[in-house]
């Protein structure tokens, strides 16, 4: 009778690892193959040579796609005349993405640092040959083990784990190991079969690269190129905004080239958190950037701008609305509280000089921050003095949309 491994009364790794360690080489044939979970196995497939039947031949059976793409991807893959060699590329292209994403889940560890450098030498010297299948998606959990043995030469184990410390070890599986000597020779030729198919394609090299360039790499990184990938992702929503956004023309010519690139990178803060806080010192063209940025978000989402100034800024405020045909109203800070309760809604609201509504406590604040959650408002503050006495300052400035209520 054969064993059955669940991961609950009886695990699949112990059984697995007892039998490769007297095996000369193995056949696994996988849905799911975790880079980082190989560690609990590559001690046993490092004693062999990496010579011909001597090496562990890994078969990813399932190729990850997003969920959106996995109806079209279907068809491409069982259309009557199979696969062609660009969709063949393609799919390979987007495993290499899985495996890369792969890597920046999760803290790492010094232990997956070491089990990924082992990973990569493995692959590099043919002791692990890894080969993807694309004829058509290959849902298979197979293990084969290979030993001199006249009486069992083949052993097998059949189920549902995938190569990953789950499968193996902690989720709940149901596996078998096979001892029949004509199944397991049967099962050897089924795997031979989809290993030398021709839309079954190596990609042991690729995935040692990945892992190289990863940061698991043995090669030390000099620290001018990790301050230089920092900097890229910091710089990550400024660059989108730049590319993402454009500014009505008549306005553009009007910015210099710092304010036009400050208000894309604006728009893009605006867009993804609900608010930005322009803290410029005096002098940088503030007002000039803000009401550009007003214009923009109107243009684009058909909304209109409430302004909230000091009483000496109406003027000034009104001549901007006017000339660059912002659509909305303008409204003095001492005017708040008697007129915003029963305002109508405003979907952009711009406060001019925001570090004089810094007091949490106060009424002109309450008031104000009722009003954007009521609207769901996104919120542009403006301010040469982020914080006069602290850090708290700025603090209460961004709870103006920082504690927006969820639309």
């Amino acid at each position: 009778m054969p064993r059955v491994f669940d991961n609950i009364d009886q695990t699949l790794l112990p059984a697995l690892k007892q039998t490769l360690a007297v095996s000369e080489r193995a056949d696994f044939c996988v849905g799911y193959f975790n880079l980082r979970g190989w560690k609990s196995l590559d001690s046993l497939v490092d004693q062999w040579s990496g010579n011909d039947g001597e090496c562990c031949r890994l078969l990813v059976g399932m190729q990850a796609l997003p969920q959106k793409e996995l109806d079209e991807a279907f068809k491409v893959i069982h259309s009557e005349n199979g696969i062609d060699n660009q969709t063949a590329i393609q799919k390979k292209r987007e495993l290499a993405i899985e495996f890369r994403e792969q890597l920046m889940l999760g803290a790492p560890s010094n232990e997956d640092e070491a089990g990924l450098r082992r990973l990569s030498k493995q692959l590099r010297s043919g002791k692990l040959r890894v080969k993807l299948f694309l004829r058509h998606r290959l849902h298979a959990k197979l293990y084969l083990a290979f030993r001199q043995d006249p009486n069992n030469p083949v052993i097998g184990f059949l189920g549902s784990s995938n190569l990953t410390f789950a499968g193996l070890q902690s989720q709940g599986e149901l596996n078998i190991d096979v001892l029949d000597h004509d199944a397991c020779q049967k099962l050897k030729m089924w795997f031979e079969d989809r290993w030398t198919d021709r839309w079954c394609i190596d990609i042991s090299k690729e995935l040692a690269d990945i892992i190289d360039e990863s940061w698991a790499s043995p090669v030390d990184r000099l620290p001018y190129h990790i301050y230089l990938k920092i900097a890229f992702h910091l710089a990550e929503e400024a660059r989108s905004g730049l590319k993402d956004f454009s500014l009505p023309r008549e306005l553009e010519s009007i910015l210099f080239d710092f304010q036009t690139a400050a208000v894309k990178i604006a728009a893009r803060h605006l867009t993804k958190r609900g608010g930005v806080l322009i803290g410029d010192v005096v002098g940088l063209g503030k007002t000039m950037m803000a009401t550009a940025l007003a214009r923009m978000i109107e243009d684009d989402q058909g909304i209109r701008t409430l302004i909230i100034c000091p009483k000496n800024l109406l003027p000034m405020w009104n001549d901007y609305r006017e000339r660059f045909g912002l659509r909305g109203t303008v409204m003095s800070a001492s005017r708040a509280i008697c007129d915003l309760p029963d305002l109508r809604p405003y979907k952009l609201v711009l406060i001019d000089e925001s570090h004089n509504l810094r007091n949490r406590e106060g009424k002109t604040f309450q008031v104000i921050q009722e009003y954007v959650q009521a609207c769901s408002a996104k919120v542009v503050l403006l301010t040469a003095t982020p914080y006069n006495k602290g850090y708290l300052d700025l603090s209460t400035n961004c709870d103006y949309f920082s504690r927006k209520t969820p639309i």
